[in-house]
Parts: structure tokens; C-alpha cells; sequence
């Protein structure tokens, strides 16, 4: 993903719960759309890969609902890690790793990722990653992803841009957003359309494919294995 995205999340660990919050509409609804779409019962002892945890609040919502998961968590920034094992306890695993070069050791039941994939830079980066994350699924496992997406025509995609500038203009500086959120995203960011996702995931192999949430260019959905 490279030193500059790396970077970004280091520098920003301590604060990423307060700003996410800001940043992403409705972030609080995506987490729950996550959570309810695991289609096991809560007293289920499954096992659950978190891809790009960050500071672990998707996690901590898996585990509030399911007690007896078991949790490894992914992310290139050794900061967020950090947090989320406080966050979850020193026994769940974590992995500190860059998505382009990470292999699954073992098969899951449940993985998930939230504002991550978007980062993998061409459509074969994610096609590969994805074709990973379903081997790396247990049979009948689920993959629930909430990420950015983009629009299938620019006109609309001004939109999506104009829709998420306006949210964040209700607590975040429109000089904060100008000079540093926008750039950020031009710079950093690789999303493609949401339905180029879910094309995708049929080519690897998932089935059941739906789409659980979606605000403007920020989604939630998933294919099960």
C-alpha cells in the first residue's frame, strides 16, 4: 500500500476513533450493517480475521455480540495494532502486515474489513486479494466488507464527493477538508465501483452476494463461500 498510506495511519492512530467518526457518514450504521449480517448464532465460538483493523471498533462490536470469537487482526500500521489489542485484550492475535504481500495461514469463519480494500492500487490487486480472502474462508464462511466506492459515471461520482463534503462540513473545517481530506483521498485512495466489487467477488467464487448498506460512496456488502 506504501510508506505514504503506512504513514498516514501511524501518525494518526490516537486519534483515528474521533476523527473516523467526522470523516465516514454514518460510520456507526455501517459497524451495525457488519455486525448483523454474520449469519451465526451469538453463542458460536467462531473465528474471525479483521483485515485492516485499525483501532479495532469493528472488532469490539463483533465481540459484543459474539462472546466466544476468537480474533486475529490485520493492519500495516503497528500503532493502530497497538490500540486495538488494548482495546480487545492481549490474547487476540495480531498481524502486522501490507495486504499486498499478506498470505492467510489458516481458514476462517467470518473475515471482515471495513475502509481498507480501497487502498489495494489496481483492479488485479484486489481480484488477487480477493481471490485470498475466499480460500482463506472456512466452508460456509462469510466476507463482510464496508469500504469507499465509487460511482459508475463521473457525473455521478461528483455527487458521491459532493454528498460526503457536505457530512463532513457539519463538525470538520471546510479549509481542513479542502487542504487535507480531499487531497488525501485523490492521493491515497483506489476505489472502484460497487458493482465492479461485486463482479469481482463472483469471479472468485462467492456466492450469495448481496449488498447490505449503502450511503452515497460508502457501502457494506458480502459474499459467503
Amino acid at each position: 500500500m506504501g510508506n505514504r498510506v503506512k504513514n498516514h495511519f501511524e501518525n494518526e492512530a490516537q486519534e483515528y476513533d474521533e476523527i473516523i467518526i467526522k470523516l465516514i457518514p454514518y460510520y456507526k450504521e455501517m459497524i451495525h450493517a457488519i455486525v448483523a449480517a454474520i449469519p451465526f448464532s451469538s453463542n458460536k465460538e467462531i473465528d474471525v480475521m479483521d483485515l485492516g483493523c485499525g483501532t479495532g471498533t469493528i472488532s469490539l462490536a463483533v465481540r459484543e455480540k459474539y462472546s466466544l470469537a476468537k480474533f486475529t487482526m490485520v493492519d500495516i500500521a503497528e500503532n493502530m495494532i497497538r490500540i486495538a489489542q488494548q482495546k480487545l485484550g492481549i490474547t487476540t492475535q495480531s498481524i502486522h502486515a501490507d495486504f499486498n504481500d499478506f498470505n492467510f495461514d489458516k481458514q476462517h469463519d467470518v473475515i471482515i474489513s471495513s475502509l481498507a480494500l480501497h487502498h489495494l492500487e489496481t483492479d488485479a490487486d484486489k481480484q488477487l486479494f480477493y481471490n485470498k480472502i475466499y480460500k482463506a474462508l472456512k466452508k460456509d464462511g462469510i466476507f463482510i466488507n464496508g469500504d469507499v466506492v465509487k460511482a459508475q459515471t463521473e457525473q455521478l461520482q461528483e455527487t458521491f464527493i459532493e454528498e460526503w463534503v457536505n457530512y463532513m462540513k457539519r463538525s470538520v473545517d471546510i479549509r481542513e477538508i479542502e487542504e487535507k481530506w480531499l487531497p488525501n483521498y485523490y492521493a491515497e485512495d483506489r476505489p472502484i465501483s460497487l458493482m465492479n466489487h461485486l463482479a469481482m467477488l463472483e469471479k472468485s467464487g462467492f456466492k450469495d452476494i448481496d449488498v447490505i448498506w449503502k450511503y452515497y460512496g460508502f457501502s457494506v456488502y458480502k459474499g459467503s463461500k
